[in-house]
């Protein structure tokens, strides 16, 4: 396993507890989106077996940067996500915040990781997972200028048919059973839903 980012431990889950999640998505399969950011070979190892057992796939949001470092998915692995029936999209380079990028930054985080991963996969890369869920305007006219066809941001919530961006709802190692089955109900509080419209909405115009 790779050394941990400040505050990544948080966003780990145990296996069981992930088996336990996918028990209450399966059912709900065809409106539920599944997805892994930042390329960790765990995607694969433990990640697609889950996924695999029961009929469901996923959309993989590798780091470009660390494809093929230890603990990290490589080229290989990659292709046989593809082969499993999952979707490979780009989550940048350098695991940089996307917000405020100098035109250089943009083009490793945007053009130079899509172009890394093409290479890795012989297929298109069309969607992004924004790091840290932090972006705005400009960031989202950015990826659209670079062919980026869907984003997905960490705004949490429920998907309301735009694809700029996205917004997922994440789990953690806090996250308990009785909060993903309400999720997965769409019976999200009114409040909780208008605080999320409203965060998302600040980002846009900012």
């Amino acid at each position: 396993m790779r050394p941990l980012e400040d505050g990544e431990a948080h966003y780990w889950i145990s296996e069981e507890q992930y088996h336990r999640f996918l028990d209450l998505i399966a059912p709900v399969k065809d409106r539920v989106l599944i997805t892994f950011d930042d390329g960790n070979l765990s995607d694969l190892e433990i990640g697609a077996k889950g996924l695999e057992a029961r009929e469901l796939t996923a959309t993989f949001f590798p780091l470009a940067g660390r494809l093929d470092e230890e603990g990290s998915l490589g080229s290989v692995h990659l292709r046989e996500l593809l082969g499993l029936g999952h979707k490979i999209g780009s989550h940048g380079y350098d695991h940089v915040s996307w917000k405020h990028l100098d035109d250089a930054s943009a083009r490793r985080e945007l053009v130079d990781a899509k172009a890394r991963l093409e290479d890795c996969t012989g297929e298109k890369i069309t969607e992004a997972a924004i790091p840290f869920g932090q972006y705005g305007r400009s960031t989202l006219e950015r990826l659209k200028f670079n062919g980026y066809e869907r984003v997905f941001s960490s705004d949490g919530g429920g998907y309301s048919g735009t694809p700029y961006p996205i917004p997922r709802w994440s789990v953690r190692a806090d996250t308990s059973q009785e909060a993903v089955a309400l999720f997965l109900s769409g019976r999200e509080s009114i409040v909780r839903s208008l605080r999320r419209s409203l965060a998302k909405a600040k980002k846009q115009i900012l």
